[in-house]
């Protein structure tokens, strides 16, 4: 019995991993994403600019101003990946000091994909993305962190007119 209980979870997780083996998709399947969407947070006013798919990408920019200053800006990319787009990202400090390695941005292929909906991930980060109107469009940060256990982080984005 213990060797089938020990086996269940080797088992779930190679279902998972073919499943996300099999899902193909395109850049032009996140053209939902496209427009400018804005939202007063505790961080800051916040600003996503996501253009629409143009080639095999997808490019958008990201700002957080606080009290008239920045916080930090992201500049992300997706590109089409071999089955998947993957999500390019990389953050900046006022200067345009970068915090990733200038040879390695953050990197999150296209894991579910859905009406309206997306998600990118890689071990120990999940960005989803879902448009549940034409003026909402909801990001949910989750991070695993140094306890091993996930924060998630909401933003509720409007489209500005």
């Amino acid at each position: 019995m213990k060797k089938i209980l020990l086996s269940l979870p080797a088992a779930f997780l190679t279902v998972l991993t073919a499943q996300a083996q099999q899902l193909r998709a395109s850049v032009s399947d996140l053209a939902f994403l496209a427009g400018t969407w804005t939202q007063q947070h505790a961080w800051g006013d916040m600003e996503e600019v996501w253009q629409p798919p143009m080639g095999n990408c997808i490019v958008s920019t990201f700002r957080c101003v606080n009290q008239g200053k920045v916080v930090f800006y992201e500049f992300m990319v997706v590109e089409q990946g071999q089955q998947v787009p993957e999500l390019k990202l990389r953050h900046f400090n006022p200067g345009s000091i970068g915090w990733e390695d200038k040879e390695h941005p953050e990197v999150l292929p296209v894991t579910e994909l859905g009406k309206n909906r997306v998600v990118f991930s890689r071990a120990g980060l999940k960005l989803t993305y879902e448009r549940s109107d034409p003026g909402k469009l909801t990001i949910l940060l989750e991070e695993e962190n140094k306890e091993k256990k996930w924060d998630t982080t909401r933003f509720e984005m409007s489209r500005k007119p």
